[in-house]
């Protein structure tokens, strides 16, 4: 008697830190559909390493135990981030981007250059770089090919965790950082941004 065919995985279920997302159902999107997913999740992932580095040089430099567990653990959801795009990236047959070593060696300067400032202005940071990361992946939502289920729940999962970092860091005393420093930001994001999409 032949065996009973397992049931399909379902392709909107959430990403799970410890077993990684879930297996792709067989992929609907045509050759154009996956290149446009797969330089968007690029983009993605070369943040995730550039968010790990901005926390971990936070981190380095907080000077409260309070603060540096907040950076330590907003880090620690980065990296299951930074995993899910790194396995969606291989179902969609593409690579991370080659200057993601570049991305996490400047992002950590700046992280403890921020930190360097203080707790506070540290913490205001991290609310800002949430900010326009929400930003940024609601940009990613609309712009993702209809059919791709798989893509749009690893975004809207990481959504809501980079939501929750910016709130904990406004609530552990996170400042409002001046008009020069945001507008800094957003144009240092869009050139990586940019950049991770082609390369």
């Amino acid at each position: 008697m032949p065996e009973p065919v397992p049931a399909a995985p379902d392709a909107t279920a959430l990403p799970d830190a410890e077993k990684g997302a879930p297996a792709p159902l067989p992929s609907s999107l045509t050759e154009i559909e996956k290149r446009e997913s797969a330089a968007l999740m690029r983009v993605n992932h070369a943040g995730e390493i550039a968010a790990q580095a901005l926390y971990h040089g936070q981190a380095l430099v907080a000077r409260s135990a309070a603060t540096r567990q907040l950076l330590l653990k907003a880090a620690a959801e980065e990296t299951d981030h930074l995993a899910w795009c790194e396995t969606r990236l291989k179902e969609l047959e593409s690579r991370p981007s080659l200057l993601n070593p570049l991305w996490y060696a400047g992002s950590f300067a700046i992280g403890a250059a921020a930190a360097l400032l203080g707790d506070r202005t540290s913490l205001g940071f991290v609310v800002e770089t949430e900010r326009q990361v929400e930003g940024h992946l609601d940009e990613h939502l609309a712009r993702l090919p209809q059919d791709d289920a798989r893509s749009r729940v690893i975004l809207q999962t990481m959504r809501t965790d980079e939501i929750a970092h910016g709130l904990s860091a406004k609530a552990a005393g996170g400042v409002d950082l001046p008009s020069p420093v945001r507008f800094l930001m957003r144009n240092t994001a869009r050139l990586m941004t940019s950049a991770a999409y082609w390369i």
